[in-house]
């Protein structure tokens, strides 16, 4: 970051003059606390307690051997309290908004798993909660809603623009601009404005440190290459963190959708559909036409189909440190059901993203090669449309039998 809330030409603050007091305010509190050790020494001990931590490195002995190439570990963030690594960053804003003395928070989700550790978050600091989502996401996320609402939060379905997350983050925005004394806005990626890509990357890293500890344990050495999903980058921002000084190679996997050359995906990086723009405060790779409107965007997992990405990882992609890459809808599916079949592990759709890429490239790996994956997240959240996608006879009889029970 050479300027304030730049990482080369991306990233700064683009808001309102009415919100500047309390970004400012926000920012002073986030320096204050990364500036004191006691700060982090609280974060990891509840992190700890409270969501499992450290999550552990799989070594996934039968996929290794199926490609008879690399040595495959996974990095566990689906054994996170309430399944992914979003909570690892919503827990952090937590103790931070006890700091600013606030008692509200509002978020945006699309695939529902920040949504879901939002709301956990402030049932367990005492918060008020309004989550805002997607009308769409909130049809094919309906178990993350059910999970938010019985943890106190109210869910508000967005019927604007496409109706998915990027249309969820402008309603939430405007809830915090108005009600912003007594409430803050738990951004669940590293992109918007300064400071929340630097906020939500520093708790985040708390998976980069496990697992660069974990691989120097296991094997006593670095791996060749680490991969993670990216939708707007947090979880990618968070265990490359901690190689990004090392002769790795990190690899970021975007959705392809139903393939670049359809136009219906969500690679901003792997593409050359994106280009460079401002929006929704901050500056960085868009997926957007030539007058700066926003494109729809499509990925079989909801938490990929932002149309906007990391400053960060922006500036990552310019200087050459990561590589990134786009797998189809197709391709993402079946390293999905090779996965589950193999380790007897359930990946959420969004990390089996990197699992496919990953999956691509091992057979032309040596035996002396290691390659970490990141699983984000669990899939069990992505039930209805796993099943959808595999065509489950027995899944279709469930569901019709309830249907029918509820009298529709």
């Amino acid at each position: 970051m050479n300027r304030r809330g730049y990482y080369g030409e991306f990233g700064g603050a683009f808001i309102p003059e009415i919100l500047t007091a309390t970004f400012d305010a926000l920012e002073d509190a986030f320096e204050k606390a990364r500036g004191d050790a006691s700060f982090w020494e609280e974060y990891s001990d509840m992190m700890s307690a409270y969501s499992c931590r450290p999550t552990p490195l799989t070594f996934a002995g039968n996929l290794t051997r199926h490609f008879k190439g690399p040595r495959i570990y996974v990095k566990r963030e689906d054994l996170n309290h309430t399944g992914a690594h979003k909570i690892n960053n919503v827990m952090g804003q937590g103790l931070l908004v006890r700091r600013m003395g606030k008692s509200r928070v509002v978020a945006e989700t699309g695939a529902g798993q920040h949504g879901v550790a939002t709301a956990t978050m402030a049932a367990r600091f005492g918060f008020g909660c309004t989550i805002y989502m997607g009308e769409v996401d909130v049809e094919r996320q309906r178990p993350n809603v059910f999970w938010m609402e019985r943890l106190g939060a109210e869910v508000i379905p967005v019927k604007d623009g496409t109706r998915i997350l990027k249309d969820a983050i402008n309603q939430a925005f405007r809830d915090w601009a108005a009600h912003m004394e007594d409430t803050h806005y738990v951004l669940g990626t590293a992109c918007g404005p300064h400071p929340f890509p630097e906020m939500v990357a520093y708790f985040q890293s708390i998976i980069g440190k496990e697992a660069r500890d974990r691989m120097l344990t296991l094997e006593g050495k670095m791996p060749s290459r680490v991969y993670a999903c990216v939708g707007g980058g947090s979880n990618a921002l968070g265990i490359f963190s901690g190689f990004l000084d090392d002769p790795v190679d990190l690899v970021g996997v975007e959705a392809a959708g139903e393939g670049l050359e359809t136009g219906r995906h969500a690679a901003r990086l792997a593409s050359n559909d994106g280009s460079m723009g401002v929006a929704q405060g901050y500056k960085t790779y868009f997926l957007q036409d030539r007058e700066g409107q926003m494109k729809e965007t499509h990925s079989v997992a909801a938490g990929l189909d932002y149309v906007g990405v990391s400053p960060i990882l922006a500036s990552h992609r310019e200087t050459g440190r990561i590589r990134f890459e786009a797998v189809t809808d197709s391709e993402v599916l079946d390293a999905m059901s090779l996965t589950i079949k193999k380790e007897g592990l359930i990946p959420a759709l969004e990390s089996s993203h990197a699992f496919a890429q990953a999956f691509k490239e091992a057979p032309y790996l040596s035996r002396d090669d290691i390659i970490l994956i990141n699983q984000s997240g669990r899939g069990d959240k992505d039930i209805f449309t796993i099943a959808d996608a595999f065509v489950d006879p027995g899944w279709q009889r469930f569901i019709r039998k309830k249907g029918c029970e509820y009298g529709t």
